[in-house]
């Protein structure tokens, strides 16, 4: 099998994608933007050869790298990044190299890149999502907001994170965001209280869940506008609710033979016209992996190498090769660089020796939503894991 790796080297993490297909033998060819003397060991062991161009963005390099790989292995099974930026050039390859896994067309996976397009399929499968308008002028909002009431929050439609988000709260602040609005496409969507659970999967061909995971958030909206410390726990477990609506979101949309992201909010309290207590509201479905550290700290809670399955998933093999050991709550938490904290790293990695599996600085590009210092630590429990993220937040 041949499998083209879009982009191997980022997340940084994401050689183990590469080193798993190789362990099952299959020849991973990678194509990337960065020097190949700048790719860590790890990832240039798992690499059969490793093809640079200038941009990834240039679709006629890709091209021609594509069409060298194929010119010297022969025909290429698979073109993947896991990647939301290159979904849509990963599908184009695929159909000007008639390679028939994965997405064919651009078409197929832009209700994936607009959370406009979501809601569509979300309402169209019956699961609960916030009402929602698309910014226009602020007479259209104001009828809006007296439809679903303030505050609303104010998103790019093609959904990045919390980059370029606003919560508006009353009516000053809707018309200061329209005197300053940015040029896009930006939808308003009401608010619904409550933390943000993900589900994440990976599906095989035929749609069925090879693995299952979930994340608990705290509102990452309040953290980013807030300047808050940022800490999110990965679950040993899936609740019966989150799952069943985490598989019905994948079949809405159609979703098979990959590693996906959705997220939901579990409502603290009913709102009328979305949900009651306790229903899950839909925000977004994604068909990448989650981000960041995600895949590792699954790998951490749930006792599993989510690597291995979604290698083996790829080579029609339905084996979990889940690892030996116990299932834990695993933390991610970090801190800012100008707060004044109760607790030194040293005495915190002195007090959560044995809890720790990663700490180290975060990179300035990531300071604002990541913080400027991480940590990610196991646990047995819940309540361990939640005292932890209180002893590394807390204040002088």
């Amino acid at each position: 099998m041949n499998f083209i790796f879009i982009s191997p080297n980022f997340p940084n993490n994401y050689w183990n994608f590469c080193d798993r297909l190789k362990k099952n033998g299959v020849n991973v060819l990678g194509i990337g933007d960065a020097p190949f003397e700048s790719l860590t060991e790890e990832l240039k062991g798992a690499l059969t050869e490793y093809y640079r161009v200038d941009a990834i963005e240039d679709y006629d390099q890709m091209v021609r790298a594509v069409g060298f790989f194929t010119f010297k292995y022969g025909k290429i099974d698979w073109i993947e990044s896991n990647n939301e930026y290159w979904l849509s050039q990963d599908a184009r390859l695929r159909v000007d190299f008639n390679i028939k896994t994965g997405p064919q067309k651009e078409s197929e996976i832009e209700h994936l890149k607009k959370k406009s397009s979501m809601k569509k399929i979300f309402e169209n499968a019956a699961i609960p999502t916030a009402r929602f308008h698309m910014v226009s002028n602020i007479a259209a909002a104001k009828k809006f907001v007296k439809e679903v009431g303030y505050p609303v929050v104010v998103t790019p439609d093609a959904h990045a994170g919390a980059v370029d988000t606003w919560k508006l709260n009353n009516d000053d602040e809707l018309e200061k965001f329209y005197t300053s609005a940015p040029a896009g496409n930006f939808i308003m969507e009401e608010f619904i209280d409550g933390e943000i659970y993900s589900y994440d999967a990976i599906i095989d061909g035929e749609g069925n869940v090879l693995f299952e995971s979930s994340t608990r958030f705290p509102s990452i909206l309040d953290t980013v506008m807030g300047k808050n410390e940022l800490y999110y726990f990965v679950y040993p477990e899936v609740s019966e609710e989150l799952s069943e609506v985490g598989k019905r979101t994948m079949d809405a949309f159609g979703i098979r033979g990959r590693f996906v992201h959705m997220e939901f909010v579990h409502m603290e309290k009913a709102k009328k016209g979305v949900g009651k207590k306790g229903d899950f509201i839909a925000t977004i479905a994604s068909a990448c992996p989650a981000g960041g550290p995600s895949t590792d700290m699954m790998n951490y809670a749930h006792s599993a190498d989510v690597y291995q399955i979604w290698a083996n998933m790829i080579c029609g093999n339905k084996d979990k090769k889940t690892k030996k050991g116990k299932p834990m709550y695993s933390v991610y938490a970090f801190r800012r660089g100008n707060r004044q904290y109760a607790h030194t790293n040293r005495r915190i990695l002195g007090k959560y020796e044995a809890n720790i599996v990663e700490h180290r600085e975060v990179p300035p590009l990531d300071w604002e939503h990541m913080g400027e210092y991480m940590y990610i630590a196991n646990f047995d429990s819940l309540p361990k894991a939640q005292a932890f993220t209180r002893y590394i937040t807390e204040r002088r």
